[in-house]
């Protein structure tokens, strides 16, 4: 019934420096801008092939959010090169550690204030074993 999740919408203080986070330093591919009265309100981000981030500058989006979004979590390869390449272009990220889910997980912040969280899996995850998560 559900395939993928298509995306996640953000709101953005600063599209310049959303632009700048998620595809300069998270390396993300920008695939079209929202355009309304010839101004660009906002963009889409590929994330994988169907998985997509969609950026809309704060006033686009202020108006239909009811609920914040507590945090997204992106799936990566190599967590330690996507640490260091956060921290080489100045975005702070937090601790490296295990999760209860058995994955490596960091976090981050974007410059709007949206918690990002990645994770590399691990042959015990439980994203694929099903085992439960028991939380402290």
């Amino acid at each position: 019934m559900i395939d993928c999740l298509a995306h996640v919408c953000i709101a953005a203080k600063n599209l310049a420096a959303s632009e700048r986070f998620y595809c300069e330093a998270l390396g993300l591919e920008k695939v079209f801008n929202f355009i309304r009265e010839d101004a660009v309100i906002g963009f889409y981000l590929r994330v994988s092939d169907r998985t997509y981030i969609e950026v809309f500058a704060q006033q686009e989006v202020a108006a239909h959010a009811g609920h914040p979004i507590r945090h997204f979590c992106l799936a990566v390869a190599d967590i330690d090169a996507v640490a260091a390449k956060l921290n080489a272009y100045g975005y702070p990220v937090g601790e490296k550690k295990l999760g209860a889910d058995q994955s490596w997980q960091v976090w981050t912040t974007d410059p709007a204030g949206v918690r990002i969280e990645f994770h590399q899996y691990t042959e015990r995850s439980s994203q694929f074993t099903g085992a439960d998560c028991v939380l402290g």
